[in-house]
């Protein structure tokens, strides 16, 4: 994907009542950053959405960090 809000590539994961979206995303200095959203529906059918950034100088050590509990889960 490729967009004019800064969108670099974009991929979703659906769970139930919840959505995943990994994203690449371009700031205003030109560095890339991963950005991990999650949306989820409420009892009311409302959506909550979190947002966490990575940006590209810890993009290796958070990989690290989820292969190692993605190794741990079973």
């Amino acid at each position: 994907m490729t967009s004019n809000n800064g969108g670099v590539f974009s991929t979703m994961v659906r769970a139930g009542r919840t959505t995943y979206f990994v994203d690449v995303r371009e700031a205003k200095n030109g560095k890339r950053y991963l950005s991990i959203s999650e949306t989820q529906i409420d009892g009311e059918e409302k959506r909550k959405r979190s947002t966490v950034r990575v940006f590209s100088e810890s993009v290796e050590p958070f990989r690290q960090a989820v292969n190692d509990a993605v190794a741990n889960i079973s």
